[in-house]
């Protein structure tokens, strides 16, 4: 009976002066075996499993740096079932079928900004027939610095071919250890999207700079005319001559859509506003374009406004001379060249009638000749894959 007691007592029991019958006795042994409340327990959660980024590589076959070296080293390091190579149009589609059907919640592409914009719109396709029937995300996006141009993988920080770098990247992706997501507003243009588009001068621009890579980049010459070489060499000595010899300006007349623009200073501060339905300009120009990202390629920066208003793109029209132009190569290339012919805009939704077809390009490829086109800002952006957070 004492031992009973003094137990209660060690457990924090209240003192008794005695167990006087079987009742008592097996309150009292409850107590030593069941010392302290369930609600009195600490409740640790279980942990949650960490789920893994499912991502996919897309590789453009026809893309110059998309060796058979690089798919090699690329196939090392993602299983074979996630890593696709498409040489065809067709073939683009059967991937991007593939990659919504397995649901990868991360993209990569290789091939440069074509590249991307190619898979991007045949993968849209493709969610847009599902989702008529059942709601699926779309996937994030990254980049391989595999293209020409590569304007996309100088806005994500995205590492460079040589060493490890793009199996740096896609190892990080797989392991969700990226830095973050970057949202990126697209352009429509006839149901396509894009990151940046122009009629006019940019249009020819990267015609030639295809000319001067095909034609001359060749040999001995291939280092210097295929990189920014091959750009400063085709506007210097085949865009700007030809607009020595022809007329750069066209009439031209831009008319905002539903939603307000604003026009901007050098800065980016904004300088006017007009409302729904009313003409942006009206005059000749020499060029037509827009971008939701800075860049054309080789840290061409076309566009120095892009991407710091979400939901707009930086429209930006000019009437400036081929002179002016190579004068101002340097600065215009940096994008800090401004003068009272340029003419910058905020802009969501935009139509644009030039009095005869100028040249045309969607993301860095030629599209022909167009005299009139409407640009209007998607209302689905999506999510890119950034490394500006880490050093490549």
């Amino acid at each position: 009976m004492q031992r009973v007691e003094e137990a209660r007592n060690l457990h924090g029991a209240p003192p008794v002066a005695a167990v006087r019958n079987d009742t008592d006795l097996h309150e009292a042994a409850r107590m030593l075996v069941h010392p302290l409340r369930p609600a009195e327990l600490p409740v640790v959660p279980p942990a949650e499993p960490r789920i893994e980024p499912k991502v996919a590589v897309l590789l453009n076959a026809n893309a110059r740096k998309v060796t058979d070296k690089v798919i090699r080293s690329l196939s090392h390091v993602v299983p074979a079932e996630d890593l696709f190579v498409s040489r065809t149009l067709l073939d683009a589609r059967r991937i991007a079928q593939t990659v919504v059907d397995r649901r990868y919640t991360v993209v990569f592409t290789g091939g440069g900004d074509g590249t991307f914009i190619g898979f991007l719109n045949e993968i849209h396709k493709q969610l847009e027939l599902r989702r008529r029937y059942f709601p699926q995300t779309t996937p994030r996006f990254g980049v391989l610095k595999l293209g020409t141009g590569n304007g996309l993988s100088a806005l994500v920080n995205a590492s460079p071919l040589r060493g490890d770098g793009i199996l740096d990247d896609v190892l990080r992706a797989r392991a969700g250890e990226v830095p973050g997501y970057r949202a990126l507003d697209l352009i429509e243009i006839d149901g396509k999207r894009t990151h940046f588009a122009g009629l006019g001068v940019d249009g020819k621009l990267l015609n030639d700079y295809i000319w001067v890579k095909e034609n001359l980049g060749r040999g001995a010459f291939s280092r210097v005319l295929t990189g920014p070489g091959g750009y400063f060499t085709s506007v210097a000595f085949k865009t700007v001559p030809h607009y020595f010899a022809h007329s750069t300006l066209v009439e031209c007349e831009v008319v905002n859509g539903h939603h307000a623009a604003y026009k901007l200073d050098a800065d980016g501060s904004v300088t006017a506003e007009f409302g729904p339905g009313d003409t942006l300009f009206r005059g000749k120009l020499m060029m037509c374009a827009a971008g939701t990202i800075p860049f054309y390629g080789f840290n061409f920066k076309m566009f120095p406004f892009a991407g710091k208003r979400p939901g707009t793109m930086h429209l930006r029209l000019a009437h400036v001379t081929a002179a002016e132009v190579l004068a101002n190569l340097g600065r215009l290339w940096k994008g800090r060249w401004f003068n009272e012919r340029i003419h910058d805009f905020y802009v969501r939704d935009v139509t644009v009638h030039f009095a005869r077809p100028m040249p045309f390009q969607i993301g860095g490829d030629a599209e022909g000749y167009r005299d009139q086109l409407r640009m209007r800002v998607s209302d689905e952006p999506i999510q890119l894959v950034d490394f500006t957070g880490t050093v490549n």
